[in-house]
C-alpha cells in the first residue's frame, strides 16, 4: 500500500500555480515536493501546510493505492 499524490498536481494545474510557488507558499523544500512527485513518504506536517494553502482536505491531494496481494 502506498501514497498517490496525482490527485495533488492536478490541483495544482487547475490553480494554475507552479509546484515552486507551492513549495514557497507552504514553506516546504524542493526534497519534499520531490518526494511527493515519486509517490515516497512524507510527514503529515508537509501535508497540512500544503492543505492550508491550496484550502483543501487529505483526500482532495492524495489516494491510497492497495496492492494486489491482500496477504501483507
Amino acid at each position: 500500500m502506498r501514497a498517490n499524490y496525482n490527485k495533488l498536481f492536478k490541483l495544482l494545474i487547475d490553480k494554475r500555480m507552479k509546484k515552486g510557488e507551492l513549495c514557497a507558499a507552504a514553506g516546504i523544500s524542493g526534497t519534499s515536493l520531490a518526494k511527493l512527485n515519486r509517490s515516497e513518504c512524507v510527514t503529515t506536517d508537509i501535508l497540512i501546510k500544503i492543505c492550508g494553502v491550496l484550502k483543501c482536505d487529505f483526500a482532495d491531494i492524495m489516494e491510497m493505492e492497495y496492492d494486489n496481494d491482500l496477504s501483507q
